[in-house]
């Protein structure tokens, strides 16, 4: 910035701003991801195990679902809604497949999951009813007892990169929780979106393994 000023104390009054303006700069810089840096944590080479997610097969759960209403922007404003998932395995196991009816919101999705018996890691997929667009790339890992981590680059709904994790913790028979948080600067992570599931009777929230409309 350069200042032009014919009065002497005018510079003295501008300093101030040009100081505030440099700080502002730094503190914008500190938000800008670090090309050269990972978010704690983050590691595409988490593994498990084809089992680590026979827990949630074969039953229909409910779930409060809470999101982040901004993203990325410090937000502390959340939307809580309610949905129905019914979930349902394939080949054994080595594939999944997990419908989420979300009607408050006139939206549904499918997670689907591979497991791959080389790497011993499982690829997540979504598909949204908004668009029907397979989400590339899938998130990778994988469990380590009742915990599970997934990473994965991507994009926000503003075209934003972003590091994604993909937490899970079992927390009993009845009762899991799912994580979703983003990384702008590849030093934090913010978490978005939280869906507290609870075991329900298949028989009257699923038809055919889709949720129950």
């Amino acid at each position: 910035m350069t200042l032009f000023t014919c009065k002497p104390y005018a510079f003295l009054l501008a300093v101030p701003f040009v100081f505030t303006a440099a700080a502002a700069a730094a503190a914008n810089d500190a938000t800008q991801p670090d090309p050269g840096a990972l978010p704690p944590g983050y590691s595409t080479g988490v593994t498990g195990t084809m089992h680590d997610f026979d827990y949630f097969m074969g039953s229909g759960w409910n779930a409060t679902q809470h999101r982040l209403k901004a993203t990325g922007v410090g937000s502390k404003e959340w939307y809580e809604f309610p949905s129905r998932l019914c979930a349902t395995p394939y080949l054994g196991g080595m594939a999944t497949v997990d419908e989420v009816d979300m009607p408050s919101k006139g939206a549904a999705g499918l997670t689907v999951r591979t497991f791959d018996p080389a790497k011993h890691q499982w690829s997540i997929y979504w598909i949204s009813s908004r668009d029907g667009i397979l989400e590339m790339p899938a998130m990778v890992g994988g469990f380590h007892g009742s915990h599970g981590e997934f990473y994965g680059p991507d994009h926000d709904a503003q075209g934003r990169p972003v590091k994604v994790r993909f937490l899970w913790t079992l927390l009993d028979h009845d009762h899991a929780k799912w994580e979703q948080a983003f990384s702008y600067d590849n030093r934090t992570w913010e978490t978005n979106w939280i869906a507290d599931f609870v075991r329900g009777d298949r028989a009257e929230l699923c038809d055919d393994g889709r949720p129950r409309r």
